[in-house]
C-alpha cells in the first residue's frame, strides 16, 4: 500500500465518522446506510448491542441536536490492513465526553463502518 493509498484510505475513514456525528445525516436512515456496512455492530457506551436495524432507530429519532454539535478530539488512525482502518477519538456532546473506536473497512461500495464501540471517559 502507498503513501497516498494510505492517506486515501484514513481521509475516507475519517470523513465518513464525522459524517455519522453530523445531525443531518444522522436524520436520514439512506445517507446512514450508505455509511454502515451490512454486518456494522456496535457496542454503546452502556454496554448494549447494536446493528444497522437499532441504529437507525436511534439515529433518526434526532439523536444529537443540530444547536449543540458533537465536539471531536483526539483523532488518532491506524492502517491495520489495505482495506480496513481503525480511528480512535473522543467526543464531548453537552458535557458528555466519550472515548470511541471505530473500525472502517473497504467494500465493493466504498468505506463502511464495520465496528464501533464507545466507553464513558473517565
Amino acid at each position: 500500500m502507498t503513501s497516498d493509498e494510505r492517506e486515501q484510505a484514513v481521509k475516507a475513514a475519517i470523513d465518513g465518522e464525522l459524517l455519522l456525528l453530523d445531525p443531518e445525516v444522522r436524520a436520514s436512515p439512506a445517507r446512514v446506510l450508505e455509511l454502515l456496512d451490512p454486518e456494522f455492530t456496535e457496542i454503546g457506551t452502556s454496554g448494549r448491542r447494536w446493528d444497522v436495524k437499532s441504529i437507525l432507530a436511534v439515529t433518526s429519532g434526532g439523536s444529537v441536536s443540530p444547536e449543540s454539535p458533537v465536539e471531536v478530539s483526539e483523532m488518532s488512525e491506524s492502517v491495520l490492513a489495505p482495506e480496513l482502518v481503525h480511528l480512535k477519538y473522543f467526543t464531548d456532546y453537552q458535557g458528555r465526553r466519550v472515548w470511541r473506536s471505530s473500525l472502517w473497512r473497504l467494500t465493493e461500495t466504498g468505506w463502511r463502518l464495520y465496528f464501533h464501540q464507545g466507553a464513558l471517559a473517565a
